[in-house]
């Protein structure tokens, strides 16, 4: 098992009990996972009756951890590929800060492009019937836990 897979088992194992503290239960087989590595994302679509936290590392580093509800369709799938799409996305922050990234090359036109080719994202896939509150505190812990660079 490669050591992303052991950090995404560890905090799935962890929040469940993060869950369980706070009086929230969460069936099993409720949150699965997958890994979609470089120039395999982003994903088609956010199935029917699931909502999601993900996640985007560059190497070892933590960029973005987001969510998306049931009806989040764009947010899931499209708006952190493009700088323009939403006021708060991947893309736009990689753009506002690329000279401390040393990433002076990327543009409006490339950053998508280059989230694709050199970034890992982790999808943990809830069931909506979770509800929000879950999902909150599921982004909220992996913020705390993986500390990314962008809110």
């Amino acid at each position: 098992m490669c050591s992303l897979e052991k950090k995404i088992k560890s905090l799935l194992s962890d929040f469940i009990e993060v869950a369980k503290l706070a009086e929230t239960k969460i069936p099993e087989k409720s949150i699965n996972y997958e890994i979609l590595k470089k120039q395999c994302h982003p994903p088609n679509k956010l199935p029917k009756n699931e909502m999601a936290v993900y996640i985007f590392f560059w190497g070892d580093s933590c960029l973005k951890v987001g969510k998306a509800g049931p009806n989040s369709q764009a947010r899931y799938t499209s708006q952190h590929y493009n700088p323009g799409r939403a006021n708060s996305n991947l893309a736009r922050s990689i753009l506002k800060n690329k000279s401390d990234l040393n990433l002076a090359h990327l543009n409006r036109e490339n950053v998508g492009d280059w989230i694709k080719n050199e970034t890992v994202r982790v999808n943990f896939r809830l069931n909506a019937e979770l509800g929000n509150r879950t999902l909150s505190l599921m982004e909220t812990f992996i913020q705390c836990r993986l500390k990314p660079r962008f809110g």
